[in-house]
């Protein structure tokens, strides 16, 4: 593992991502990230009545609200600028296989971090790492007003 995710860092970043939910739509769908390496962040979320669709199966606007925290995080934090913010602009998802409850597992990967775009992929497993959903997002960096 690369020095700048030892553990202490790796503890403080992810500490530094949860710290950001309060308050926040990810705090109600209580998302907690959970991993952050030199290429990936993960987060994970209960699978329970909250965020069921009406048949008792996980809602998939609740999969994609957890693809998109991911996947903008990821650009946010490897872009590591307080000067710019990004914003996601695209957001695609394949729902692969239901989930009635237990967690499931978001993790961010790049395929593309230029200046201005960024491209992620995002796979969502449950516990036994069955691909439930992948996603794909497109975040746009802009400068802080």
């Amino acid at each position: 593992m690369n020095d700048k995710f030892n553990k202490m860092n790796k503890q403080q970043s992810l500490d530094t991502l949860n710290g950001l939910s309060k308050n926040t739509l990810m705090e109600t769908l209580n998302i907690e990230f959970t991993d952050v390496g030199v290429d990936y962040i993960t987060a994970k979320m209960p699978v329970n009545s909250k965020v069921h669709q009406p048949y008792g199966i996980l809602h998939g606007g609740a999969t994609a609200a957890l693809a998109e925290t991911v996947g903008s995080s990821a650009s946010a934090f490897f872009l590591n600028d307080t000067g710019k913010i990004v914003k996601g602009i695209e957001l695609s998802i394949n729902h692969l296989k239901s989930k009635r409850d237990g967690e499931v597992f978001a993790t961010a990967k790049a395929i593309h971090q230029g200046r201005t775009t960024h491209l992620w992929e995002v796979k969502i497993v449950d516990e036994e790492n069955n691909l439930i959903s992948l996603c794909k997002i497109i975040n746009i960096v802009l400068d802080k007003k």
